[in-house]
């Protein structure tokens, strides 16, 4: 499906069961697809638990652009994205998601978004070589909504200090891009999917 945005269209893969529990959004990297093993894997997880699934394209790429542009317009046309969406599933919690650069949308727009929690697969804390340049803030302005970080140990990019997030966990031996670990990945996210749609005791 596509949802017109003020960036452009956006492209969705809704994966959607007849009476969801929740509705969790997932978005690539700068420069990566919906595919990617990770994004699979919290998809697949999260399919298990009951939710709908919604893997966004955002607008730049169906552009055919590998750079975001300005965060601004980015978080503007994905919380046009989520009203959609909302319109397709509704009344059930909204959980975000997003690896590296969706991880910092997810993040950014938690607030305007009311989501119940975000999941962020390896969030790029600052550009390789340059940790002065720290996002750390933007992990930080989820305000009270709990924020889950899986990075690969071995991740140029960095990883969050554990006092960063509500939940920092680690994939051994991998870099920003997982070559393995996505069982491990899922059985992360399990926990805290079951908590923020409220299916800790199912």
């Amino acid at each position: 499906m596509r949802i017109e945005t003020s960036a452009g269209p956006a492209e969705i893969e809704l994966d959607k069961p007849r009476t969801p529990a929740f509705l969790l959004l997932l978005t690539h990297g700068s420069g990566g697809g919906v595919d990617a093993k990770d994004l699979i894997a919290v998809r697949d997880r999260a399919l298990e638990l009951g939710g709908a699934v919604a893997r966004v394209v955002q607008p730049y790429r169906v552009a055919g652009r590998r750079a975001p542009g300005s965060a601004v317009k980015q978080d503007e046309a994905w919380l046009e994205i989520v009203a959609g969406l909302r319109k397709k599933v509704k009344k059930v919690p909204l959980i975000q998601g997003g690896r590296s650069n969706g991880a910092r949308v997810a993040c950014r727009t938690a607030i305007a978004a009311e989501a119940s929690g975000v999941i962020a697969l390896s969030f790029p804390l600052h550009p390789p070589g340059k940790p002065e340049n720290t996002r750390v803030e933007e992990l930080r302005s989820t305000g009270d909504i709990e924020v889950v970080v899986i990075n690969g140990a071995r991740d140029p990019f960095g990883v969050p200090a554990a006092a960063d997030a509500t939940q920092v966990e680690t994939i051994a031996g991998q870099p920003h891009s997982f070559r393995s670990g996505f069982a491990e990945i899922a059985d992360i996210v399990t926990p805290p999917l079951r908590r923020w749609a409220g299916l800790a005791l199912r």
